[in-house]
């Protein structure tokens, strides 16, 4: 059976007061996307600049990531503050743990 990559993420902007969940199949590709805001101009993201990648987490079944996304959204911001600070203590920006960070604009 191929292993598949989906992932679970949250997101928030520079001072760390808005946090996003979403699910991808393609994290570098989607935090490219969000820090251009391609697509709608007047999503979330873009409306918060909320790019920074502070959480995620591997699937290999889409339905477990998807399950995961509505699960977090489900909870209190403390408890996700919770589940980012057990792998990520200090709200370190991970963006650059990912891809070369801030990404250069393709033409």
């Amino acid at each position: 059976m191929p292993n598949y990559n989906f992932y679970t993420y949250m997101l928030t902007n520079s001072s760390k007061t808005v946090l996003y969940t979403r699910v991808t199949n393609n994290l570098d590709r989607r935090l490219y996307e969000h820090y251009f805001n391609e697509g709608s101009k007047n999503t979330f993201t873009s409306k918060y600049k909320c790019y920074y990648l502070v959480w995620f987490e591997r699937h290999q079944y889409i339905d477990h990531a998807i399950e995961r996304e509505k699960e977090i959204k489900g909870w209190s911001r403390e408890k996700k503050s919770n589940l980012i600070e057990d792998e990520n203590p200090f709200w370190n920006f991970l963006n650059k743990d990912i891809m070369d960070w801030p990404p250069l604009k393709m033409s």
